[in-house]
């Protein structure tokens, strides 16, 4: 996947355009994919609607709704969504493949306000997501809810109880990187261990002690051990 997403020329060119002015109840949209398949499919689904309006790349910074399309959430992807939670004019959807362990909460955090399983993702369910959005609505599958609940009532009885801390605190990924740490490997070795590029490795390990409020990954290797994360 590339370092950034592309956004979509929703609309082919032509002589004449109709003024945004002349469409005041529609909702602005663009689109982000690294496949163009994925977007393609997204904005032809849409583009019929005349509840919607799909912008092009030279004003996708303004739209009321960004979707984003993509088979999984990696950092690349997490980027993407981090810096569109900093444009105040839009509100972020997440159109996607799967949802490994963790990544629904991750999601979450980058500002995402809801997210549609792409095999669910007809017409009516895409519309239905972007007017969501529009309208200050986060939505997000039933099973996904769930947990997402379980999840965040997990972090609040760690929270309450230290004692009851468990490896569910780290992801797998993440208690794997800091075994390494404590083993005494370096990011390029770490790297070629687990098969994550030295970059992927700097930021988990950043994440770690950023989200515990450690120091420095010494620290985080300490707390894990006196708390039996790893």
């Amino acid at each position: 996947m590339p370092a950034t997403m592309s956004r979509v020329p929703a609309q082919p060119r032509s002589t004449h355009r109709t003024s945004r002015s002349d469409r005041p109840n529609r909702v602005t949209v663009a689109v982000y994919a690294a496949d163009p398949v994925l977007r393609v499919g997204v904005v032809q689904q849409l583009r019929p609607r005349p509840e919607v309006d799909l912008l092009d790349d030279a004003d996708a910074e303004q739209a009321q709704t960004s979707l984003v399309v993509v088979d999984g959430v990696d950092d690349d992807v997490a980027a993407l969504l981090h810096r569109l939670r900093h444009n105040t004019a839009t509100r972020t959807g997440l159109v996607v493949g799967t949802l490994g362990p963790g990544t629904l909460q991750r999601v979450v955090e980058c500002g995402v306000a809801a997210v549609l399983r792409r095999v669910e993702a007809d017409q009516d369910r895409l519309l239905h997501l972007v007017l969501a959005i529009a309208n200050g609505e986060g939505v997000l599958p039933g099973d996904l809810l769930g947990k997402l609940l379980t999840h965040v009532g997990s972090l609040q009885r760690s929270a309450l109880d230290p004692r009851g801390l468990s490896l569910s605190t780290l992801t797998p990924r993440e208690a794997d990187m800091l075994r390494l740490v404590s083993e005494g490997l370096d990011t390029a070795e770490i790297a070629r261990k687990t098969a994550y590029s030295e970059r992927t490795v700097k930021n988990v390990l950043h994440g770690i002690t950023t989200r515990l409020q450690l120091r420095n990954r010494a620290h985080a290797v300490g707390y894990a051990l006196r708390n039996g994360l790893i």
